[in-house]
């Protein structure tokens, strides 16, 4: 496998280089000196920062792009061999590198490496701890798979051994990785397009926290399904929290406020070490905020660091993210994409302000729909209407006949209001005469489903 060489600056191509994650460790290569390139399908504000910082970025992928001179390749799950660009680097002999192998060598270059894992939450949590690192003065590396306004963007080139990022499990990628401390947020049912079942999520987890050396810790919700599995033989260090059992961190005066954001008191093995307040609601943000205060007890921080770096967040976009008002209507986006997560934003919505809900959703992949249609149903049923939009495909083609109007037909043998539409333009027109003064409309989805939203607000 290529080896990047952080005292000789190399030529690196990103095939994709406009991904949340591509662009963030384009940046950080960028800073130490590296020639970088990249093509997009498409330009956007990543691309940009990315051109103004030195980068060589081309709209559309071709093979003229694999230019003589470059070192080594880099792409994503998402690029396929019979993309042009990966294949012209094939034939000329280019080393390759997937973006999970590139992001764990870039780990091994810090003394501190943290890396945040989950099927829920890594974005929300990694930006959590961002602050509280930030506010302890650790100076961190940052990527995150979100933009995060504290750093003005998904990436941040600190110049202290500290290095914080998500680890996502899709592909085995954060198989790649090389930590030192590890959060295990939850371990659910996902991308079943790649997994067979829980059991294969769960063994991947293992084996990713397996990669701990002896010194390392690993910081996991004792609530997590399959917990002994992932946890069985483990030699480093093993700190629980918990929303329901005992563990290591757990919290007690559990109170909303009017927006539905948690007040609590965090307990270390039973003793309270403070009160805290968070700016973002629900509570799965405060079990969120548990593995934080977890990680910043490790690194020795006192209990007011970590409560003024949790009090100082107030989200990333795209999560519970407050788009604006329509004729009085509050909109709302949200990322959320799997059952547990729509579960966990639609409990928040409950506590926030409204008189009736409305969930504009855009199923995100034909197998995950397929595979969890009755879950999809049982967690939108929360809402008082739901409006559907076609399935995003992201990387697939459907072959396996499903469709929005099956999750409709589930919604509605439920008694759910629901309607279909599968053009934007359709949502956005249905919902214009829908929408009164104190309704809350939740944009939900990981496609482009935030597209509507903001079209309502343009309105």
């Amino acid at each position: 496998m290529y080896q990047i060489d952080f005292q000789k600056p190399a030529r690196i191509h990103f095939i994709g280089i406009g991904g949340i994650s591509m662009s963030g460790l384009a940046e950080i290569l960028l800073d130490a000196a590296f020639k970088v390139s990249g093509s997009d399908m498409h330009a956007s504000p990543l691309t940009k920062r990315l051109t103004e910082k030195g980068a060589d970025v081309v709209i559309g992928q071709k093979a003229e792009n694999i230019t003589d001179g470059i070192d080594c390749v880099v792409y994503t799950a998402a690029i396929h061999p019979d993309n042009p660009e990966f294949k012209a680097a094939q034939a000329a002999g280019i080393p390759m590198l997937t973006r999970a192998e590139l992001l764990g060598q870039i780990m091994k270059n810090y003394e501190l490496p943290i890396a945040v894992s989950g099927t829920h939450g890594k974005t929300t949590t990694t930006s959590m701890a961002s602050h509280v690192l930030l506010k302890a003065g650790y100076d961190p590396t940052i990527s995150v798979g979100g933009i995060l306004p504290a750093i003005h963007g998904n990436i941040r080139v600190g110049s202290s051994g500290c290095f914080i990022t998500e680890a996502c499990e899709y592909t085995n990628s954060f198989l790649s990785f090389f930590p030192k401390i590890e959060l295990i947020l939850n371990v659910d049912a996902d991308h079943l397009d790649f997994f067979k079942d829980l059991d294969d999520i769960a063994s991947s987890f293992h084996r990713f926290a397996a990669l701990l050396p002896k010194d390392g810790t690993l910081i996991i919700n004792r609530d997590t399904a399959k917990f002994d599995a992932v946890t069985e033989g483990l030699t480093c260090e093993v700190l629980t929290y918990s929303m329901e059992t005992e563990a290591d961190y757990t919290a007690s005066d559990i109170s909303f406020d009017e927006n539905g954001c948690g007040t609590f008191t965090v307990l270390e093995r039973g003793t309270p070490i403070g009160s805290f307040s968070l700016r973002v609601p629900g509570i799965h943000n405060i079990s969120n905020a548990l593995a934080v205060a977890a990680l910043g007890r490790k690194l020795g921080l006192s209990s007011e660091v970590i409560r003024d770096g949790l009090s100082d967040f107030g989200g990333t976009e795209r999560r519970f993210e407050y788009k604006g008002r329509m004729n009085g209507a509050v909109i709302i986006d949200d990322y959320a994409h799997h059952p547990t997560e729509i579960s966990a934003t639609l409990t928040a919505a409950k506590k926030y302000p409204h008189k009736k809900l409305y969930v504009a959703f855009q199923p995100h992949t034909y197998t995950r729909t397929k595979a969890l249609l009755p879950e999809f149903a049982e967690a939108l049923s929360a809402a008082d209407h739901v409006v559907l939009a076609d399935i995003y495909a992201a990387r697939e083609k459907n072959t396996i006949g499903i469709s929005s109007r099956d999750l409709l037909d589930a919604l509605r043998e439920k008694g759910t209001e629901a309607d279909y539409f599968p053009a934007f333009s359709e949502i956005e027109d249905f919902l214009k005469t829908q929408l009164v003064e104190g309704d809350l409309l939740i944009t939900m989805g990981a496609g482009n489903i935030v597209e509507v939203g903001e079209d309502l607000l343009r309105s």
